[in-house]
């Protein structure tokens, strides 16, 4: 480079990317990966974590650092190599003296509060001949006196590097200049300054960019960055990116040529197979400074929308949402979803309507539209109550429309505001606990029973509460079965989708086990009849 100060990259993609698949790479694709980032000139390579378990083949969890050595071809001295401890979690007293074939140095990650221990982490590596690193997870947190006191310790220890941490990708560029002008000031300019970006607001890159631009004349820094930004939840700054900008901004040297066959050779394979990158969920992690664990959460056990997750985000202290009590966690979403009504007179006035009458649900399969002229002729032959599920479809005059979750009710009333305010609505109390003289609302908890991961599917729930209603003669229509392809499956081919995770034969696997659950313990008190096709029927 022209310029006195260097600007490094570390590429920490089989560290941070051991979030998505469990550190999972397999031999051929660690080995690649290396290999393709040596040739690329990446400055740092992160090979993976040091944990306090025996590496198992194929992963970058390794043991000690010779487990390393068998994935890094032909080692560049040019190149450093290291691999990353969390503060509390690793006896460094298993690490031999440092023999210069595998892993040159460690990063130790330590959170405000733990300067100490971390310093007394590094010490014992660093005594055996290891280079030290330092990252201070959720830099955003430290008062401005902590971020004297870190650069006061971090003097005193002399680290290769010290690295500020988004931790929850809650930065903006103000915070990172306020943070970087008080660390730059005070911390001795022997020591690298490094970054690391999560991507939750979309402005890892812009804060790389931004972060260079503070200190491109000061002193030497370090950026991280991963493959195609692999990484927990909304994932990190992506190598390429960060790369790119190096090349043609600050002349760099780094051949995007390797760096895009990393990515197609190996980890287009493994986003095939799992996901990263932003998302509203991560967007709401990052809004509220919080752990992405207790995103993961929400969305896997509860698939909860994004109002009622950042309804439960918001709930929680900010000292929790740095946190993953998941019993905590649990306990908010009850509260939030709950929202206890006195039903009892909505439950009644159901009763007294559906009493001794047919029910015909429509669901929003693509049926409810194809089978039309027979679905309106047994309407008209039988006169049951009609009650459309979780959307409004304009081909039928419904007696109610059923809503189990505040997306679909926001859907149908902004696109659909005739129609919707035309019709009597049931909702769940976790929509809202404002009954009105066309809504009547049931609780929730009335309705649901845990055990599936999509417990809340609305057919299902519907057919619950006609249990709780006495009804004893139900016909559904429209409840197909999920397609490959999203807008394959629905009469509204813009109706929002309520499994994110786009696992669809998975989706209508437990969907048919939660309808042969019920289907079995209603037996000889409701008849159910399908009148369109449907993969759930119990033959």
């Amino acid at each position: 480079m022209i310029y006195s100060n260097s600007i490094r990259l570390l590429d920490c993609t089989l560290r941070d990317g051991a979030y998505v698949n469990d550190a999972e790479f397999g031999k051929p694709v660690m080995r690649g990966i290396i290999s393709k980032l040596q040739d690329a000139h990446v400055d740092v390579i992160e090979c993976g974590w040091l944990k306090d378990f025996e590496h198992k083949e194929g992963t970058s969890f390794f043991h000690v650092p010779s487990d390393a050595l068998p994935y890094i071809n032909n080692k560049n001295d040019k190149i450093l190599y290291c691999a990353m401890i969390d503060w509390n979690r690793y006896d460094p007293s298993v690490m031999p003296p440092y023999d210069g074939k595998s892993i040159d140095a460690v990063r130790v990650v330590f959170p405000l509060g733990r300067t100490s221990e971390a310093i007394s982490l590094g010490t014992k590596i660093r005594d055996k001949g290891y280079k030290v690193l330092f990252q201070a997870a959720n830099t955003l947190a430290y008062s401005d006196d902590d971020l004297l006191e870190l650069s006061k310790v971090m003097n005193e220890f002399k680290p290769l590097a010290l690295s500020v941490v988004d931790t929850f990708g809650a930065m903006y560029p103000s915070d990172l200049e306020h943070i970087v002008s008080v660390l730059d000031e005070h911390l001795d300019k022997s020591i690298e300054l490094g970054l690391h970006a999560h991507n939750n607001q979309q402005l890892a890159f812009a804060l790389c960019i931004r972060f260079i631009e503070i200190l491109k004349d000061k002193r030497d820094i370090l950026v991280d960055g991963t493959l195609s930004g692999m990484g927990r939840g909304a994932g990190n700054a992506t190598t390429e990116l960060v790369a790119s900008y190096i090349d043609r901004v600050w002349n760099g040297n780094y051949d995007m040529n390797a760096i895009m066959d990393a990515i197609d050779m190996y980890i287009q394979g493994i986003g095939e197979k799992f996901s990263w990158g932003y998302s509203t969920p991560y967007f709401i992690s990052g809004y509220y400074q919080c752990h992405v664990n207790n995103i993961a959460y929400l969305t896997k056990n509860h698939r909860t929308n994004a109002r009622d997750m950042r309804n439960v985000i918001e709930s929680l202290s900010a000292e929790d949402r740095r946190k993953y009590d998941y019993d905590l966690l649990e306990a908010k979403y009850l509260e939030n979803q709950n929202r206890i009504v006195d039903d009892e007179a909505a439950i009644e006035k159901l009763k007294n309507e559906f009493k001794g009458r047919k029910v015909m649900l429509i669901a929003p399969g693509k049926t409810s539209m194809s089978e039309k002229d027979k679905l309106t002729r047994f309407i008209d032959e039988n006169n049951p109550v009609v009650i459309e599920v979780n959307s409004i479809n304009k081909l039928y005059n419904p007696d109610y429309v059923f809503f189990t979750n505040s997306v679909r009710y926001e859907y149908a009333r902004n696109t659909y505001p005739k129609t919707f305010y035309k019709n009597k609505r049931i909702l769940l109390s976790n929509i809202h606990n404002q009954e009105s003289e066309d809504e009547h609302i049931v609780n929730f908890n009335l309705v649901i029973k845990r055990g599936w991961e999509h417990f809340d599917n609305a057919v299902i729930l519907a057919l619950r509460l006609l249990n709780k209603l006495d009804v004893t003669d139900v016909y559904l229509a429209g409840f197909d079965g999920f397609k490959t392809k999203y807008n394959e499956s629905y009469a509204d081919e813009s109706l929002p989708t309520l499994n994110p995770d786009n696992k669809w034969d998975e989706l209508n696997e437990e969907i048919k086990d939660m309808y042969k659950d019920f289907h079995t313990s209603v037996k000889g008190r409701m008849n159910i009849t399908f009148l369109t096709e449907s993969i759930f029927e119990v033959k």
